[in-house]
């Protein structure tokens, strides 16, 4: 149990540095640029990594039903996602943005009760409302920090969270391998992000700090630390307690950003990210005391 809390916590430490990172990043280089060029190092890892331990030859026994489920999964749960993450980020401050992203949790309660018929209870409906209340509290301060229109960045991470919280559904839905989907959700998200940037943005050539930026992302955000939860998750004989440890990367994102960007704490931020990840923990109380 001990590897599987170690592989959760580097997860954690992981996820934490991601908006941080992405507000570095996205300084001097567009949203798709980035995500495209991070997602292609995400599958060119995941690639070689199937190829090291032989999961690549269970591709060949998939139909082509699988391969269009999996393409579907990464463009609505990483693809759309991660746009409208970027987007966001870019628009408000990254520790505003990456506390709304926690409202993925409650989306992923919300979703199961509706596509996997999971039962609705009141303290289900109180954590969800407890969270949502957490947007309008960020949504009365701040104003001064957004680089655009801040009512747009908080739309685009509450839909970007519900997008990956729906997308979590189906994935646990469909039953397949996770390094071949995973491997091939980023090849979805590096094409699907190639078009649109292509077509609608000027690419900027890429200094050497933004590539080691874009690799990080790519390489130790997207595919190793997706990798180790699923292993951490998978192993351990109780998820819940796996699973709580994800609340602490708002927690230290926050940190992050004030340290390394030099962001205020605003007490609005503090007080948002209390609600939401207070109806997420409710949840999660609910859900061990029914384990």
């Amino acid at each position: 149990m001990k590897k599987y809390y170690l592989y959760a916590g580097i997860t954690v430490l992981i996820w934490a540095t991601l908006a941080t990172v992405v507000k570095l990043v996205l300084t001097d280089i567009p949203n798709f640029q980035a995500l495209s060029i991070s997602s292609a190092f995400a599958f060119v890892f995941l690639l070689i990594l199937n190829i090291i331990n032989g999961s690549i030859k269970e591709m060949k026994h998939y139909r082509p039903r699988d391969y269009l489920t999996m393409a579907g999964l990464g463009f609505l749960g990483l693809f759309v996602y991660s746009a409208l993450y970027y987007y966001g980020i870019g628009i408000l401050g990254s520790q505003e943005a990456c506390i709304l992203n926690y409202l993925w949790p409650i989306m992923i309660v919300f979703f199961a009760c509706i596509i996997l018929k999971e039962k609705i209870t009141i303290r289900k409906i109180i954590a969800m409302l407890l969270s949502f209340a957490g947007i309008v509290v960020l949504t009365l301060g701040g104003q001064d920090t957004a680089s655009g229109n801040r009512l747009f960045g908080i739309a685009a991470c509450v839909i970007a969270a519900v997008c990956y919280g729906l997308f979590s559904v189906l994935n646990k839905k469909h039953q397949l391998n996770q390094n071949i989907t995973m491997m091939w959700i980023w090849l979805t998200t590096a094409v699907c992000s190639l078009v649109p940037g292509l077509l609608f943005e000027t690419w900027q050539p890429i200094r050497g700090v933004q590539w080691i930026g874009l690799l990080w992302l790519g390489v130790v955000v997207n595919a190793v630390a997706y990798l180790l939860w699923a292993i951490a998750l998978k192993g351990a004989a109780d998820s819940a307690k796996i699973a709580n440890l994800a609340y602490l990367v708002p927690f230290l994102s926050i940190i992050l950003s004030a340290v390394i960007l030099h962001e205020s704490i605003t007490v609005n931020a503090v007080i948002a990210l209390v609600l939401i990840v207070g109806g997420i923990l409710l949840q999660s109380i609910h859900f061990n005391t029914n384990s």
